[in-house]
């Protein structure tokens, strides 16, 4: 027997030949899977893009909520160190706001029911 070729009794071509064969395949093999994870890159890559452009509109949407709440605060923090007559204003505003959110939950409790 020769141990350095493993198909010893078949002719040379025919080795040859089966060897081809199944290089062939699998150099398909293998370009299927290369076609399938190049597809799995590119919706990977469609994916972060859309996350990325998601993200981006949730923060353009922090922002102006903090430009609105700074904007706010300073406003508050103002009308407090105002004069005795603003802070009255500002105790009525208040009382009101309470009386409103109660009205609210009162109308949206017998709404449920």
């Amino acid at each position: 027997m020769d141990a350095e070729h493993p198909f010893s009794g078949q002719s040379p071509n025919a080795v040859d030949d089966m060897l081809d064969v199944e290089n062939k395949r699998m150099a398909d093999n293998l370009a299927t899977k290369v076609t399938r994870l190049k597809s799995l890159a590119l919706d990977i890559d469609k994916d972060a893009e859309d996350q990325n452009r998601y993200l981006d509109g949730t923060d353009s949407d922090f922002m102006s909520v903090t430009g609105l709440l700074t904007g706010s605060v300073k406003r508050f923090s103002t009308m407090t160190r105002s004069g005795r007559d603003n802070r009255k204003l500002l105790c009525y505003v208040s009382a009101g706001l309470v009386v409103v959110f109660f009205i609210l939950y009162y109308l949206v409790s017998k709404a449920r029911t």
